[in-house]
């Protein structure tokens, strides 16, 4: 499921665009995160718990977790589909459901290399309970931040393999990043004007993910800029970066059985690093909507809100004034047994539930 790009360009314009891949409306909403929620890593006994340092705008999967999303400081977190992971044993540590994956790094960080420093110490083991679809809830992690810095977390095989660095501006699925990388050396040894792969597999559409988001202009692109409102080069570049990912998103409809990662292109979200703004693009939708985060107030003693997005809602333009004040729900929560992950009840509710995928 899905495709994730980081445009870099000058004025300090970081655009990371992605596009949501599934089999079935996943019944997204959006959710407003204060700070200061206290919350609970979903995994039994000795779980990780901490408070939210960072407001954030957080796209959900099932109501059940955070998929995507943008905090505050500029810091991005996509979760995206990868079918070789294998999280393995807690080995003693704490355990995080996977739900919580995305939400952990958004409440805790402003960079990336935080970010990266923290989790590289490995302070808890990711367990992966099934999707309420029945799917394997195997994913991999992006994240990216205000200054172009981006890593991808991956468990191969029970462990923890973290690429980290500017270059890393593309991920899709499977296979593992590292063959990702390999595979893509070979087509720009081709060169994308010659030919590039057409079909939408993960690595074909990372081969051409890779070559557009390279190709399309760094600046301000004289033959366009007139037709963009205000002619505002940051308006250029988001409208740059939807354009690759609408060039490698898959037709609603289309879906390979049991391959979950190739399957429709449902949603795609655009994060502003520099400006604070977090659009949305539904498949299933006339319009782009945005959520401009100078028109929210993420101060701790405000209620979570949700913005319904579900069952085909239309909006457009800035929706901050749409959210409403909504109980939080619950993350889908795991337990362990002899080593395995298992699905169990979670346990908690009120201000600091939230959603996932």
């Amino acid at each position: 499921m899905c495709t994730r790009v980081v445009y870099l360009g000058e004025q300090n314009t970081v655009i990371t665009g992605r596009g949501m891949d599934w089999s079935e409306d996943m019944r997204t909403n959006l959710w407003l995160l204060p700070r200061g929620i206290e919350r609970s890593g979903q995994g039994g006994v000795a779980t990780p718990t901490w408070t939210s340092k960072y407001g954030s705008v957080i796209a959900s999967g099932y109501d059940m977790g955070t998929s995507d999303g943008m905090n505050e400081a500029g810091l991005v977190a996509n979760l995206l589909y990868l079918a070789e992971s294998q999280f393995g044993r807690a080995k003693g540590k704490p355990v995080l459901s996977i739900s919580l994956w995305a939400q952990y790094v958004l409440d805790q960080f402003a960079t990336v290399a935080e970010a990266v420093a923290h989790l590289k110490q490995e302070p808890f083991r990711v367990a992966a309970p099934s999707l309420p679809n029945g799917r394997a809830s195997t994913l991999h992690l992006s994240i990216s931040d205000a200054s172009g810095d981006s890593a991808i977390f991956e468990y191969l095989a029970g462990e923890l393999v973290v690429h980290h660095g500017k270059d890393y501006q593309v991920m899709t699925n499977s296979p593992a990043f590292d063959q990702q990388l390999a595979l893509n050396a070979y087509w720009k040894n081709i060169g994308g004007l010659t030919f590039l792969p057409g079909t939408n597999r993960a690595a074909d559409r990372f081969a051409r993910a890779s070559f557009l988001i390279d190709a399309v202009p760094k600046s301000v692109d004289k033959n366009y800029i007139a037709a963009v409102p205000d002619q505002d080069y940051g308006r250029q570049a988001l409208a740059s970066t939807l354009g690759v990912l609408r060039s490698v998103g898959v037709p609603l409809g289309i879906t390979t059985p049991n391959q979950p990662n190739i399957s429709s292109t449902i949603w795609r979200t655009l994060s502003d690093h520099k400006n604070k703004v977090y659009y949305f693009d539904s498949a299933t939708s006339p319009s782009i909507f945005w959520v401009n985060f100078k028109n929210v107030n993420f101060d701790a003693e405000q209620p979570v809100k949700k913005l319904i997005v579900e069952g085909g809602k239309i909006y457009s333009g800035d929706v901050a004034e749409h959210f409403v004040a909504t109980p939080g729900f619950e993350f889908l929560a795991v337990g362990w047994v002899s080593g395995t992950s298992a699905q169990m009840a979670s346990s908690t509710k009120g201000r600091e539930s939230v959603p996932c995928s």
